[in-house]
């Protein structure tokens, strides 16, 4: 079969792209070359939706920052995802770094982002009593949020599929030729023929470009570090606190996140190897002494987990994302880095429509526009849990203590589409809390075995070859 579009790549541009492509009359795929989606940059981030007033003027990055801010709050209501408008505070700490912050104000005007206001150091005492002292004033931005990345993208891909695309995991594209008027993907699966190719690859996005495209690009993985502080930690800001931005980026971050912890990091660290995302010492102390200085006296003590994660920085041209058709019929989102997650859902559409046009592509008559999360019994009034425990008990037996999570969530996560423990975690959090999956590992994996029908030695981490289980201990012996 040939397919009129495949999207390459399942992280936040990929699955909304997918999504929005599967609204009109086509035969659909998606190419992931991991045993999910939301494996790669989208499941490592600040998880911010940025208001879009860092970005230069008439940028890629300002329009589709903004334009997806915009649309991600009726997103969240219509996929049933975790979002929370915050607001953002920009810190500065030297009165002659004040008009930086004026510049930022002004710029993040020209680009359409509204409610802007350089607070002064009362003012800013008021909205966050526990900025440090130092701090002379702020850039206050209401239009920032907070979402869960897992829970977009596995919703964006969950409507995708539910609307006809067809997921392809564990199909790495190696090469990619035009050929008679359409594409022949060689991949780790075969080789796929599709008319269009969308590609949203992340930090492999130079990779498949320079196969087709005549200007040459090259990215740079760039390394973020993170701490995640326990939950009983989340309340101590209100708003995701940054500091006057650099040459680097955003900079460290302290963020409360949707799910009650509290977030710091990232560094910038920039790295000629793609897939690695360890954590190092250096780099976690630098995440705990930057953020020291906008929020003083941080309970580090209480950090849950660190974690890294990779930005697909593009070396080349102006720094800004490229969106568009670079080679005929060819599509492509590259140096997708912040604000990526925030502008998924614009670049999803945008490249969409390009596509769909070039296909000369009805739209459908049946698209579903709605998706429903798992139950969350943890988050429901007494009435709706008893009513949802009756109607299926496995709802009342709680596997992760740490997040409250049961039974029933986690065969329902298994039966859309996990088959990793990290699958299940990025769906429903079991393993995320304080304890970090200590106590409810060997229940998460009786219940993979369950449902997939397979031994749990056969079970992995996140796909691949990371298997959680050597051998049995008395077959060994």
């Amino acid at each position: 079969m040939i397919y009129d579009a495949i999207v390459i790549g399942g992280g936040a541009v990929g699955c909304a792209t997918a999504r929005e492509l599967s609204r009109y009359d086509l035969r659909l795929a998606l190419c992931e070359k991991n045993e999910d989606v939301c494996a790669g940059t989208s499941k490592a981030n600040s998880a911010i939706c940025h208001a879009g007033f860092d970005a230069p003027v008439g940028s890629a990055k300002a329009r589709f920052n903004v334009e997806g801010s915009r649309m991600m709050e009726e997103l969240s209501q219509q996929l049933d995802f975790p979002y929370r408008r915050c607001g953002a505070l920009v810190l500065c700490f030297d009165e002659t770094d004040i008009p930086r912050l004026e510049e930022l104000k002004s710029r993040g005007e020209r680009n359409g982002v509204e409610g802007l206001v350089v607070l002064n150091r009362e003012a800013l005492r008021r909205q966050e009593p526990r900025v440090a002292p130092e701090a002379v004033a702020a850039l206050y931005a209401p239009t920032s949020a907070i979402i869960c990345p897992f829970g977009m993208t596995i919703a964006l891909a969950e409507n995708a599929a539910a609307n006809g695309c067809d997921f392809r995991f564990n199909t790495e594209v190696w090469h990619i030729r035009r050929e008679d008027g359409h594409f022949l993907l060689e991949t780790s699966q075969g080789v796929l023929e599709s008319r269009v190719v969308i590609a949203a690859a992340g930090v492999h996005g130079d990779t498949l470009h320079n196969q087709l495209c005549e200007t040459k690009l090259t990215i740079v993985p760039r390394r973020g570090e993170y701490c995640l502080l326990d939950r009983r930690d989340g309340e101590l800001v209100q708003h995701t606190i940054f500091q006057l931005p650099s040459a680097m980026g955003k900079g460290v971050l302290v963020s409360p996140t949707v799910h009650g912890n509290l977030l710091v990091g990232p560094t910038a660290e920039d790295q000629t190897d793609r897939d690695c995302t360890a954590t190092t010492a250096a780099g976690l102390r630098r995440v705990t002494e930057t953020a020291a200085r906008s929020v003083p006296n941080l309970p580090m003590r209480d950090v849950i987990t660190s974690f890294a994660g990779l930005r697909a920085h593009l070396v080349d041209g102006d720094d800004d994302f490229i969106v568009g058709e670079s080679a005929d019929g060819f599509f492509e989102a590259v140096g997708i880095e912040s604000p990526g997650l925030s502008s998924a859902p614009a670049i999803g559409q945008y490249l969409a429509e390009l596509a769909a046009e070039k296909l000369g592509a009805a739209e459908k008559d049946d698209f579903l526009p709605e998706r429903q999360d798992i139950p969350r019994p943890r988050e429901m009034d007494l009435a709706a849990r008893q009513a949802l425990i009756e109607k299926d008990p496995a709802y009342a037996s709680v596997v992760c203590r740490c997040e409250q999570i049961t039974e029933g969530e986690i065969r329902e996560a298994i039966r859309r589409g996990a088959r990793s423990l990290d699958g299940v975690k990025r769906r429903v959090r079991a393993g995320m809390g304080r304890c970090q999956g200590g106590f409810c590992t060997p229940r998460v994996m009786e219940i993979l075995s369950r449902e997939l029908g397979i031994p749990q030695t056969e079970l992995t981490k996140n796909g691949g070859a990371s298997r959680l289980l050597a051998g049995r201990t008395k077959e060994e012996a």
